[in-house]
């Protein structure tokens, strides 16, 4: 295997590598969630407090954070390959020993560990697809990865309850984990070329790589992106930490009845993330991404109207509820492209902005779901729907000069 993209991406090589990159954009969130309907055994099986236990999660997602600050902008100057490869390696083995933890704290630590190394498949990935494609043909391919990156946490939790149903035991999710992350690595090591060329490098240790931020986010168009990232994230997470609690114990939805309702949502999501790589082929990007910002903010303040109301029915919160969510599939990818080919001469480092935004955002709001009174449908609908408006101020506020860019 070469170092470099000796031969065309096309064809079968293309197909072959667009799998593995939506891979290791999925695993990420995907780590991230899969061991949720396990946290009561882990708490009696580890002795630990449940806030110890919730803990394992936060520590994941400031390693995914982490991971795409510190290895985004390193393959900047060190290449894509060598970095894919050793980050997904060192997944692998912090998933094994997840679950080999015989506590809490050990847990704790290791779930860092894992989420730095996804963290660094996730940036990377995107990386990769910076090198290789530009416009119409880039937009295509974040919308499949910005697809797998907001269904796959949605997803997860159905999956690890399946998985703790047919195993009865937690660390069987992490032993799968590790599998996945086995496989993906020798598959990548086997298939995936170095997609940045020495003479494309940047050196400079750490000093060069804070100048690389500060040049970003001094782009006031790029700044505008990175922002949209992040409400339209923080809008999502507020859906994803509040919607049980409010349609099960305040609307009297079954979990069974729930469990349905996050799948449609899901579904949504995919079709018109689906859809978006069509119609970014006959509309400006920055257009289609506009409009579903729009759609998206007026189905939440619509959502906000309802809830607040009290006086209508669950359908009358689902039906606005999958409008918010199923738009993803149509801001996500498209503000995402449109950062990263803002800041183009550094790919992996915008990628790791952009990624950081993403989990960051949803990280931050979820606290917020939780004031008022348990169950109550407001503070979820005000979060979800702050989020979907901010997002969309972000884009027509702070990107107007990209707008008459052709890939924009």
């Amino acid at each position: 295997m070469t170092t470099t993209a000796a031969r065309p991406l096309v064809g079968r090589r293309l197909v072959v590598l667009t799998v593995l990159l939506s891979g290791l954009t999925a695993f990420g969130p995907l780590s991230m969630d899969l061991y949720l309907p396990a946290f009561p055994v882990l708490a009696r099986e580890l002795h630990a407090f449940q806030a110890q236990i919730q803990l394992t999660l936060t520590a994941d997602v400031v390693g995914l954070v982490a991971g795409q600050l510190v290895l985004g902008p390193l393959s900047d100057a060190w290449g894509r390959r060598r970095l894919l490869v050793g980050s997904t390696a060192v997944c692998a083995l912090a998933s094994l020993l997840c679950a080999l933890a015989p506590s809490a704290a050990v847990l704790t630590g290791w779930r860092f560990v894992q989420g730095f190394a996804g963290g660094g498949g996730i940036v990377l990935a995107r990386a990769v697809a910076a090198d290789l494609t530009t416009g119409v043909a880039a937009a295509r391919l974040f919308s499949l990865f910005m697809t797998l990156s907001s269904v796959a946490p949605i997803i997860a939790p159905v999956l690890g309850g399946l998985l703790l149903v047919w195993t009865g035991s937690w660390p069987a999710m992490f032993h799968v984990l590790a599998v996945l992350n086995a496989a993906l690595a020798v598959a990548i090591w086997l298939s995936v070329p170095e997609t940045l060329p020495p003479e494309d490098r940047h050196v400079g240790g750490l000093r060069r790589t804070g100048r690389a931020f500060a040049d970003l986010l001094r782009d006031r168009a790029f700044l505008g992106y990175a922002l949209t990232v992040a409400f339209a994230y923080a809008s999502l997470f507020g859906y994803i930490s509040g919607s049980s609690f409010v349609l099960q114990e305040h609307y009297g939805l079954t979990a069974t009845q729930f469990s349905a309702m996050f799948a449609v949502n899901a579904a949504g999501m995919v079709l018109l993330g689906l859809l978006n790589a069509r119609l970014v082929g006959r509309f400006a990007v920055r257009r289609v991404l506009v409009l579903g910002l729009l759609t998206s903010s007026v189905a939440a303040l619509v959502l906000v109207v309802v809830t607040a109301g009290g006086s209508l029915g669950v359908l009358a919160v689902l039906l606005p509820l999958f409008v918010v969510v199923a738009t993803r599939g149509l801001v996500s990818s498209n503000a995402t492209v449109l950062g990263v080919e803002r800041g183009s001469r550094a790919a992996g480092s915008a990628s790791a902005v952009l990624g950081a935004c993403m989990f960051g955002g949803g990280v931050l709001v979820t606290p917020l779901v939780g004031l008022g009174p348990t169950g109550s449908p407001v503070p979820m609908a005000l979060v979800v729907a702050g989020g979907a408006v901010a997002a969309l101020l972000a884009t027509v506020l702070l990107t107007r000069q990209a707008a008459d860019e052709p890939t924009a």
